[in-house]
């Protein structure tokens, strides 16, 4: 009997255990989508530029924004990825839209998704957003911990802001949008907080850029301004800004001193790989005005021409990469720049750190592009982070002998950088920082009005 007893209250207290937990696990939910400000009618006029506001996360360095989906209307953080095929959000939670369908395997907008496997739900829980049979599967990827999931493509209401200036105007939607329902343990590392998915942007079919562009009718290129600073916003602008924005006629600055901005961009050819990813060629690296660093020849000798694929950019990283060889290189060169005192131990994942006292030269590193006049420069803030108190590092991370380009630009270079990615012409705009120019990316635009 006494057996008995105690097998009774071993299995009362595994009970109990289990109940605490899943009551643990229901006390933290994931996050609900807000309700979005703006709620129908919208603009029905064709809009001829439009507007997403950007922010910085500041615990990853990364960008995010509210896209706004589903009846009614939310608010749904993703992530930006520039090189991302699609737009993707968690449907496992929290996904309630009277607008939401599931396009039939093998229809046309499975076609235009490239997507030609038909999805199968196997969960308890079927017949809901994200878990449907006799759909098409999308492979939906976390560009930052690299995970992939297969996914249900998906279409829903989508609503953007217009503008024909530096001022939020209406909304305006896309009644079947094309995305995917990711699984929800896609989001679980490697996000900012709070993100539910990812924007796409890359030159795929169904991208975000692309999609807006098809619907609206709209020239295709988008400006991208990322802010450096999380309590500030940049954006991204789809279609013509050149001739449809016109900067420095908001509140919050003195148009006076605010050039043209678009007259002084450099370009630079653009080019595409077969998974639409955004790269250019960068020839050589100039450290204060002296070519050091050759981007190619025997350096790079053993590195997979093909897979090198010229220098890629990448909002999914914070820092820049360097091939390892690169890398090497380009920090020999740097530590000359400074006195041998003025260097104290790495901080991970930085190869090079100094102490902030001990660093008064300025140190430029520009990249060189197509033509020796044609620079990407980087230099202050664009240049250097400080991980600690007195420490500054400089921001580029080392590689390894073959990681997915031999340069790869990440968002801490391109913030308050004006780029503009003029798809129909395959070239790629350029400001170089803005700060040259008296200016910050949260100053072309004004957010009042937005979110």
């Amino acid at each position: 009997m006494a057996s008995i007893s105690i097998i009774h209250f071993l299995l009362i207290s595994l009970f109990c255990s289990f109940l605490l937990v899943s009551s643990s696990h229901q006390q933290q939910p994931y996050p609900k989508p807000k309700p979005s400000h703006q709620q129908p009618p919208y603009s029905k006029s064709k809009p001829n530029l439009l507007v997403l506001p950007v922010q910085q996360d500041a615990s990853t360095g990364l960008h995010w924004a509210n896209i706004h989906k589903r009846t009614p209307l939310m608010e749904i953080p993703v992530l930006l990825d520039l090189n991302g095929q699609h737009l993707w959000v968690n449907c496992d939670q929290h996904y309630s839209s009277s607008t939401y369908k599931a396009p039939f395997c093998h229809s046309t907008q499975c076609s235009r998704a490239n997507a030609n496997t038909c999805h199968t739900c196997v969960t308890s829980n079927a017949d809901r957003p994200g878990c449907h049979n006799n759909t098409c599967a999308l492979m939906s990827a976390n560009p930052v911990t690299q995970q992939t999931a297969m996914s249900e493509l998906a279409q829903d209401v989508l609503a953007i802001y217009a503008t024909n200036g530096p001022k939020i105007g209406p909304m305006v939607t896309i009644p079947q949008f094309l995305f995917s329902c990711a699984p929800s343990f896609l989001t679980q590392k490697g996000l900012p907080n709070n993100v539910q998915g990812v924007a796409g942007l890359a030159h795929s079919q169904i991208s975000l850029q692309n999609q807006l562009s098809s619907h609206f009718g709209l020239q295709r290129q988008f400006t991208m301004c990322l802010s450096r600073y999380p309590n500030s916003k940049g954006a991204i602008l789809f279609g013509d800004a050149p001739n449809n924005m016109h900067f420095g006629q908001g509140n919050n600055y003195n148009t006076k001193n605010i050039p043209n901005i678009f007259n002084n961009l450099a370009y630079t050819p653009l080019t595409t790989n077969q998974q639409g990813e955004y790269r250019m060629h960068v020839t050589s690296i100039r450290i204060n005005q002296h070519t050091v660093v050759p981007v190619s020849g025997s350096m790079l000798s053993n590195y997979p021409e093909g897979v090198m694929g010229g220098t890629l950019i990448s909002t999914a990283i914070p820092y820049t990469i360097l091939q390892h060889s690169l890398f090497e290189a380009f920090i020999q060169v740097v530590g000359k720049q400074y006195p041998k005192q003025a260097q104290v131990n790495a901080v991970a994942p930085f190869g090079m750190c100094f102490d902030s006292k001990k660093i008064n030269q300025a140190l430029n590193v520009e990249f060189v592009m197509d033509k020796p006049n044609v620079v990407w420069r980087i230099s202050g803030d664009n240049l250097m982070v400080q991980p600690q108190n007195g420490v500054s590092c400089l921001a580029f991370v080392n590689g390894g002998l073959h990681p997915k380009a031999a340069i790869t630009i990440g968002s801490h270079q391109l913030e308050e950088n004006l780029l503009m990615f003029d798809l129909a012409k395959s070239m790629l705009g350029f400001s170089n920082s803005l700060n040259s120019h008296g200016m910050k990316c949260s100053d072309l635009f004004d957010f009042t009005n937005a979110p």
